[in-house]
């Protein structure tokens, strides 16, 4: 199925100060990510990530579990939204896609901000 809630995704400008804000604010479970710069936020719900490097008052993202990401990015720009090109969208690290899958942030036709995630394949 695609389209429902995948995960959540939180910027902030340093994670080590999120992770004590979060983790005390809601009791979340927060572990060192994959790339090391971040943290897997565990919820008895939704799971989330944090990253560090977004300056001043950055928005959570939310993220859409898609079948197929190209496909879907694709759709995205047919339809007058954008890519956001951010880096390290866990594509580089091969270990991070495995473990997490893909995922692009992009803006619908209007600027706002969501994002798509194809979970990783169980073949294998």
């Amino acid at each position: 199925m695609t389209g429902e809630p995948s995960f959540f995704e939180i910027g902030v400008d340093d994670p080590e100060r999120g992770r004590t804000f979060y983790g005390t604010l809601f009791g979340w479970d927060l572990e060192r990510g994959p790339s090391g710069r971040g943290y897997a936020i565990g919820t008895p719900g939704l799971p989330g990530g944090m990253h560090g490097g977004d300056k001043g008052a950055a928005s959570p993202y939310l993220f859409f579990r898609v079948d197929d990401l190209d496909a879907a990015v694709a759709k995205v720009l047919e339809l007058g939204g954008t890519i956001e090109e951010l880096g390290d969208e866990g594509e580089e690290d091969p270990g991070s896609a495995a473990r997490f899958g893909r995922f692009k942030l992009c803006r619908d036709d209007q600027g706002s901000g969501f994002g798509l995630h194809e979970p990783p394949s169980r073949a294998g």
